[in-house]
This record gives structure tokens, C-alpha cells and sequence, in this order.
């Protein structure tokens, strides 16, 4: 089974639906065994619901994108 890490650093490709075929089933075998995990995919899906309302008829403007998009991949890692 994979670690908690490594399944961190999947979700946000698999809420794209990016994850290779091998690699999702990984995923969703650990999810089904991991609390805290599916806690994180809960968390990632509520803000990308956020965003996606928010940026609804707006721009998100490249800065921010770009602040926003090295936070998501730091938390991946385990250090926000």
C-alpha cells in the first residue's frame, strides 16, 4: 500500500482524473484504509469548489495562481 505522502501528492491529479490507471487504483485502495487521507481528498475537493466559484466570471490573476499552486504543492510534500 502507498504512504499517506504519496497519496497526498496524488489527489490533486486525481481530482483531474490524470492519474494513470495503476496509480488511481493505489490511491482509491488507500483511501478506503486511510481516515486522514480521505479527510485531505474532502479538503482539496471544498476548495476546489471554492475556486471554482470564485473564479466564476473572474480571472484569477497569475500571481495569485502561482502563490496558490506552490501552496497546494507544499502541502503535497507534508510542509504548508
Amino acid at each position: 500500500m502507498i504512504s499517506c505522502k504519496e497519496a497526498v501528492s496524488r489527489l490533486w491529479t486525481y481530482l483531474d482524473r490524470n492519474l494513470g490507471r495503476v496509480q488511481e487504483h493505489e490511491l482509491e485502495e488507500h483511501l478506503g484504509l486511510c481516515r486522514h487521507c480521505c479527510g485531505e481528498l474532502e479538503f482539496a475537493r471544498q476548495i476546489r469548489e471554492r475556486l471554482r466559484a470564485t473564479a466564476a466570471g473572474s480571472e484569477i490573476p497569475p500571481q495569485t495562481r502561482e502563490r496558490l499552486e506552490t501552496f497546494v504543492r507544499r502541502l503535497g510534500d507534508g510542509g504548508a
